[in-house]
């Protein structure tokens, strides 16, 4: 499979993320009036193309807000502002004013938030304390499930590569299909647990969530959901479904202990309501699915890139496995694979954009960002920054990486972990 062709089966569900987290800023009210944006009108950008729109029509001209990005930080710099209608919107577009603004004592995650005010559901908004105990909960949670779980996803990872091995060499591939494939058996499995041993559930959940999923970026973007009486009821009755199949399993699991650990067992035994849970499991299943397939399509496309890569990753696999078992502390050794994972995350830009509301009045260098406005991470801006990246456009794996920005960024990748400064 060509890189050319991956892009462009995957263009559209990566550009979901750019849009999704734009539309639901945009469609909050954050009371926040004409005078207060007014404020932050110092800070280098654009003025809007037309009264109503603001600058929307120029981010549809660009193809994506991610383009529409890159091209306002070539032209204005690290720190700039556009217009959404009559809301001023702040940018950030490289390394050091993201350190500037990422706060290590915030909890609350900006992609999860973006996603549960999508879906409608409430974002989480609860005292410090009680952010970090969820925050702890789901850190627990992906841990004790993938522990739990680790022999299915070899099983899985096995059937795969042995139907691969069936292959004639010159038989195409369909690698995003299959990967998506894989990713929900696994993730369906380790967050919600045996009922989707059955393909036929597997097949279910996966309609439903790319029904969903369609819709969350382009459908609320460009308003054509509300417009399209068809597609709405098709995407409720979608997001139905998934509830009622979640909220079953959380009725099934609570109170009884089962040999398999899954998420969902996790916030169970947290101190969390039905609702809560069932909001926390959606989330996850969601952004998981989509963020395991993309991830390993990618990390496999690039692969067949470069033999050097390939080379050093198979020594390095041999080193730390031999003939012996693959097992999760050994998985912990392999210092190389990451920085391939990671080197992946950066030059596919799997989340090029997520935000934060400006909680309280800030300082970016010499601007001042007014409270309640909005401030959105350009991080495919960042990850293609030449000043920080050698060979910003190009697929390459270092000996010493960039660990703070590949942190933060294979951070942003996960729906409930947040990047703490350390």
């Amino acid at each position: 499979m060509s890189t050319s062709s991956v892009k462009d089966e995957t263009n559209g569900n990566i550009t979901t993320f750019t849009s999704m987290g734009f539309w639901t800023a945009m469609t909050t009210d954050f009371s926040l009036g004409w005078e207060a944006s007014r404020q932050a009108a110092g800070i280098p950008g654009i003025t809007p193309t037309e009264e109503k729109d603001g600058n929307l029509p120029d981010i549809v001209n660009s193809g994506s807000l991610h383009e529409f990005l890159v091209n306002l930080h070539e032209r204005y710099g690290p720190v700039v502002s556009f217009w959404f209608g009559g809301r001023l919107v702040v940018s950030l577009g490289t390394v050091d004013v993201l350190k500037q603004h990422i706060n290590p004592n915030k909890t609350l995650d900006p992609f999860e938030t973006m996603l549960k005010s999508l879906l409608r559901y409430q974002s989480g908004g609860g005292s410090v304390s009680e952010n970090h105990m969820r925050k702890k909960l789901y850190e627990n949670g992906v841990t004790n499930s993938l522990k739990s779980n680790f022999a299915l996803l070899l099983k899985l990872s096995e059937e795969l590569l042995d139907k691969w091995l069936s292959y004639p060499e010159s038989q195409h591939v369909p690698l995003s299909q299959h990967m998506l494939g894989f990713a929900m058996k696994s993730v369906t499995q380790m967050v919600m647990g045996s009922t989707f041993e059955d393909d036929q559930e597997v097949v279910r959940f996966q309609k439903n969530h790319g029904t969903v999923w369609s819709e969350i970026g382009k459908g609320f973007l460009d308003g054509s959901l509300d417009k399209n009486t068809t597609r709405k009821k098709q995407y409720e009755d979608a997001l139905m479904q998934l509830e009622s199949i979640l909220r079953n399993i959380i009725k099934e699991r609570k109170g009884r202990n089962f040999s398999q650990h899954v998420f969902i067992d996790s916030l169970v035994q947290g101190n969390l309501n039905d609702q809560q849970i069932l909001e926390d499991s959606m989330i996850f299943s969601l952004a998981s699915c989509i963020i395991t397939a993309k991830l390993c399509t990618w990390a496999i496309c690039f692969l067949t890139t470069s033999e050097e890569v390939q080379k050093k990753l198979y020594e390095e696999l041999d080193q730390v496995f031999g003939n012996g078992p693959i097992t999760p502390e050994k998985i912990e050794q392999l210092r190389y694979c990451r920085h391939v994972l990671c080197e992946t995350v950066r030059t596919a830009k799997l989340t090029p954009v997520s935000a934060r509301l400006q909680d309280i009045e800030g300082k970016i260098d010499q601007f001042i960002i007014p409270r309640e406005t909005l401030v959105l991470y350009a991080l495919g801006v960042v990850l293609q920054d030449p000043n920080t990246w050698p060979s910003p456009h190009r697929y390459e794996i270092f000996v010493i990486v960039f660990v703070t920005v590949v942190f933060c960024v294979c951070t942003f990748c996960n729906p409930f972990l947040s990047f703490e400064e350390k």
